[in-house]
């Protein structure tokens, strides 16, 4: 069975569930969004979790921002059909859904409030794009990429037995 995520903002106007198969917090993006989000210290953790299974409480008090991209991979300025969802009252960051994966919702692990479990390693990605005061604290068995890894959340999950049914 997925394991259950309790989710809140700060000032506990939106509360929210979801059901995640991929529960482990450690993928840390680097990128300026992410950063600028909902990452002080240089970075964001995004988690997978079933698109379907998310119940929200304090709906009204829900923004969604749609971040404008302009970097070295793209030749035009795009807005990301990524719906960055955060609170209005207290401008906490929730959980991102993007049409184009309509499964997932990916919450940030910074707006969970369950314990989640300890990732035996981490993945450092979009360092490319880190910000220059960023020290990242890369460990032996940590893996870095200067834009994405190959393999998906499901798929490190899986390949590390952290998936759960």
């Amino acid at each position: 069975m997925p394991m259950k995520l309790e989710g809140s903002c700060h000032c506990g106007a939106v509360r929210f569930t979801v059901s995640s198969h991929t529960p482990v917090p450690y993928q840390l993006c680097y990128c300026s969004i992410c950063r600028k989000q909902q990452g002080g210290g240089g970075y964001a953790i995004n988690l997978g979790a079933d698109a379907r299974t998310l119940e929200i409480e304090g709906k009204e008090h829900l923004g969604v921002y749609r971040a404008k991209i302009e970097d070295d991979e793209r030749s035009i300025r795009e807005t990301s059909t990524g719906e960055r969802n955060f609170c209005r009252e207290c401008g906490t960051a929730l959980w991102l859904y993007d049409p184009t994966w309509p499964d997932l919702v990916h919450p940030f692990a910074s707006a969970i409030d369950t314990d989640l479990p300890e990732p035996p390693e981490k993945v450092h990605l979009m360092l490319k794009y880190k910000a220059n005061w960023v020290e990242p604290d890369i460990h032996k068995k940590d893996a870095t990429f200067e834009l994405y890894p190959e393999d998906s959340i499901a798929d490190w999950h899986k390949k590390r037995g952290l998936w759960v049914d």
